[in-house]
C-alpha cells in the first residue's frame, strides 16, 4: 500500500438473515449482547433487517431471501467479561464450544438464531 492509501478499521459487519427474522434479531443482539439498534438510511429501511452499534463497530443484519446461514464464515468480537457472556449464551440456549488453539486469548465460538457462526475473544492481559 501506497502512504496515500491505508486500511483504517472495521466499519462494519453484514450478516445475512431470513425474512422476517428483525424481532429474534433485537433480542439476540439487543436485549442479549447489549448492542444499541441505530436506524437504517431511508433508502435502505425498506430491504428490511436492522442495524446494531457497538463500541467502534456496527452489526447489519440484511435479509437474503435464499437465506443459508454462514457456518465458517464468522466475525470475530474482541470483548471483556467473556465467561459471563458465555454462561448468559448458555442460559438462554445457545451452545457455546470454547478454543484453546489461539495463543494469548480465551475464545468460543456460538451461532445466531438463524445459525451464522460467531466467535467472540478476550485476549490475555
Amino acid at each position: 500500500m501506497t502512504a496515500a492509501l491505508s486500511l483504517a478499521a472495521i466499519n462494519h459487519v453484514q450478516l445475512a438473515i431470513p425474512a422476517g427474522g428483525e424481532q429474534q434479531c433485537r433480542a439476540f443482539w439487543g436485549e442479549l449482547l447489549g448492542l444499541s439498534e441505530i436506524p437504517k438510511p431511508p433508502a435502505l429501511a425498506s430491504r428490511g433487517g436492522c442495524w446494531f452499534q457497538g463500541s467502534g463497530f456496527q452489526v447489519h443484519l440484511g435479509v437474503e431471501l435464499d437465506f443459508r446461514p454462514a457456518l465458517k464464515a464468522h466475525p470475530g468480537f474482541e470483548i471483556r467479561g467473556l465467561r459471563a457472556l458465555a454462561d448468559r449464551l448458555a442460559d438462554h440456549g445457545y451452545l457455546v464450544t470454547f478454543s484453546d488453539e489461539v495463543p494469548g486469548q480465551d475464545r468460543f465460538h456460538t451461532v445466531d438464531p438463524f445459525g451464522n457462526r460467531l466467535e467472540f475473544l478476550e485476549l490475555h492481559s
